[in-house]
């Protein structure tokens, strides 16, 4: 049925369109906030880091006294086993914090690579003064954690505190599997070797489901300016 004659429309009116000064102010607006939200969280993840070493450091000592005042008894090793259980639950928390905190990281970078593909769409000739990348895709991301290259990534995620979290919880899990061993009285053959077995494994799992949140983040978020082929 067709509207009459002075009828109103109920078709909303379309957007206005903004100059490309008012979009320049919009995203950097966006970009200043991610910058202050990736800052902010990087600063809480390497207090809460400092506060798990400070911790564990504190409690290795204690360990170390209780032994010696002890004489290392069985009443020490019940003592050394229920600290080295309090470090590894400290432990695990906080590395579940850091690979929460390196994905919110991923994705600052991915929302910071897609306003620089925004810039260079309101000007194309700013791209060559882009060091970052401004494709949103793996390879842009790799490019702007990576500014030397491909080749610099291992040497960078081998020192990321995500590596450094897994090395220090696996040695304490080690700890704490020979503790638990040395107090059923089993010989020390036995209590190195499963504690190894323990340390290397913890290893594996981690970098696994830290490989499996990566792949998620990027599943999650399909790139809208990915690199050209």
């Amino acid at each position: 049925m067709s509207e009459e004659p002075g009828a109103a429309s109920t078709e909303p009116p379309p957007p206005p369109e903004l100059s490309p000064s008012i979009r320049a102010q919009l995203l950097a607006t966006e970009h200043w906030s991610l910058l202050a939200s990736r800052s902010t969280t990087q600063g809480e993840v390497l207090t809460r880091i400092s506060m798990f070493l400070t911790f564990t450091s504190a409690s290795l000592l204690s360990v170390a006294l209780v032994g010696n005042a002890t004489q290392f008894s069985d009443a020490f090793r019940a003592f050394a086993l229920t600290i080295f259980s309090i470090d590894v639950v400290v432990g695990l928390l906080t590395q579940i914090r850091v690979l929460n905190v390196g994905m919110e990281d991923l994705m600052y970078v991915v929302a910071m690579n897609r306003l620089r593909a925004a810039y260079v769409d309101l000007d194309p000739g700013i791209a060559k003064y882009f060091m970052a990348s401004y494709y949103d895709d793996m390879a842009g991301v790799s490019r702007t954690y990576y500014f030397l290259g491909p080749r610099s990534s291992l040497i960078q995620l081998a020192g990321s505190s995500m590596i450094f979290m897994v090395t220090a919880n696996s040695a304490l899990l080690a700890l704490w599997t020979g503790s638990v061993l040395l107090a059923l009285g089993l010989p020390m053959v036995a209590f190195v070797s499963a504690a190894v077995v323990v340390a290397l494994a913890f290893s594996m799992v981690s970098m696994l489901v830290g490989k499996r949140a990566f792949d998620q983040a990027f599943k999650n978020n399909p790139p809208i300016s990915p690199t050209p082929v």
